[in-house]
């Protein structure tokens, strides 16, 4: 069966049919490394891992690709304030960021483009835009001009007289024609250290024209996937659009995949109401980066999640159950017939739990399926009842099913597990030592 995913494009649950036949082309957008990456954004990251990982369990090949936005205004901000400069201050985040994907188990894309690195890129994307009568000037900055580009707000069904959309556009402090309209290239204003000589000028590009030049540099002027949280639909992902097929002329993307926030203990994350962190907070905490994953991971995509501390804890009984279980198949004397019944529920939580997944990631009910076989396979534990067929099955399922969640304690992690919780500790100390 074909995997079935949730289109906001179309507003409709469809068929993911590559445009070439076995490869996927997905593009995920990435952190923004002005500091750690707080577990709002991770909630996405996660689901983006668990759809690259499905895509690769159905068979397909996969080129994905995620950015890093090394260059904006908080980073210039920030950077300036600590009196560094701004590689210097984006290398540090960028690789915290790396450090904690590795804590979560989430697979590095095949490609990670920094903004910084294809500037020349970017650049080609708007005298493209320029050259179809898209774009103006003013005071030496460059805008997109949306009133010419006939679909805009096929995303998000923004009407372009919607006052509440007009207040979501770009706030930069930049003189525009249209209040609508959004920069491509910021020219460099007078004391500006962070620019770039280019055939447009000084300056340094729009967040929005980044994604657009590094994903179809990557992946082609029309792919198959673009993800991300349902934060970014508008206007950045409406932009992007714009800014693709009215420089192409050709479709940018066919399937727009985006995920759901996350509230905490009930209540939006901020830092005013003390209910806003890092995953590096969290993992300082104790907690284990595998429950923290599976928490992430349990809920629909397309659902808010409630992040709790009690919920940490849930899922790590809960993944405490399937590591005690498939120990104890690990290490049982087989019996020597195959229990028909067991090998049945076997096929049947395969079935159920592919079924799920196929259905736009039902994650729940796929759990669901692998939690029945844990109650019945420890009936067939106790009572002596699993042959070595069976014990094989179990053990298949199971490895099949940890390709994609990466949570539940094959025999062959238990050495990995102890080093990231080795590498956690030597962090704790490490900043009760405030040695960063």
């Amino acid at each position: 069966m074909a995997l079935r995913l949730y289109n906001t494009l179309t507003q409709q649950v469809e068929p993911l049919q590559p445009l070439e036949d076995e490869r996927v082309r997905m593009y995920t957008c990435g952190p923004t490394v002005y500091h750690y990456v707080h577990i709002g954004n991770f909630r996405t990251f996660t689901f983006q891992d668990l759809l690259r990982r499905y895509i690769l369990y159905k068979g397909y090949k996969l080129t994905h690709v995620m950015n890093i936005t090394d260059v904006e205004d908080k980073i210039i901000a920030n950077s300036k304030a600590e009196g560094v400069p701004i590689n210097q201050y984006t290398a540090r985040y960028t690789q915290a960021f790396l450090d904690d994907m590795e804590a979560l188990r989430i697979q590095k894309p095949e490609k990670m483009p920094r903004a910084t690195e294809h500037i020349d890129e970017m650049v080609e994307l708007v005298q493209k835009l320029q050259k179809n009568g898209l774009t103006y000037e003013s005071d030496g900055s460059i805008y997109y001009r949306i009133r010419g580009f006939q679909g805009y707000g096929k995303l998000s069904r923004v009407e372009l007289e919607d006052a509440k959309a007009q207040a979501r556009v770009d706030s930069d402090e930049y003189t525009k024609e249209n209040p609508r309209d959004f920069v491509l290239w910021k020219g460099r204003r007078q004391g500006e250290e962070a620019y770039w000589d280019t055939p447009l000028g000084q300056g340094r590009p729009g967040w929005h024209l980044e994604c657009s030049a590094m994903s179809m540099s990557y992946l082609g002027e029309s792919f198959d996937i673009h993800c991300g949280g349902i934060d970014l639909v508008f206007p950045h992902h409406e932009n992007e659009i714009a800014q693709s097929e009215g420089a192409t002329g050709k479709p940018f993307v066919k399937h727009w995949v985006h995920g759901a926030h996350l509230i905490v203990e009930g209540e939006k994350m901020s830092k005013s109401a003390g209910n806003f962190y890092t995953l590096r907070e969290i993992l300082d905490k104790g907690y284990s980066p595998r429950a923290v994953r599976y928490l992430l991971s349990s809920v629909h995509y397309r659902k808010q999640l409630n992040f709790t501390f009690e919920g940490i804890e849930q899922a790590s009984a809960a993944i405490q159950r399937v590591d005690d279980v498939l120990r104890k198949v690990r290490q049982l004397s087989p019996a020597g017939q195959d229990d028909h019944d067991l090998s049945q529920a076997v096929t049947k939580a395969r079935t159920d739990f592919e079924e799920a997944l196929d259905d736009d990631l039902n994650v729940s009910e796929a759990l669901a399926a692998l939690f029945e076989l844990v109650r019945q396979a420890n009936l067939a534990v106790d009572a002596g009842k699993v042959g070595e067929g069976n014990r094989r099955a179990i053990l298949k399922l199971f490895q099949g099913a940890n390709s994609i969640f990466d949570v539940f304690q094959l025999e062959e992690e238990e050495l990995q597990d102890q080093e990231v919780a080795g590498l956690i500790e030597e962090r704790v100390q490490a900043r009760r030592n405030r040695d960063f």
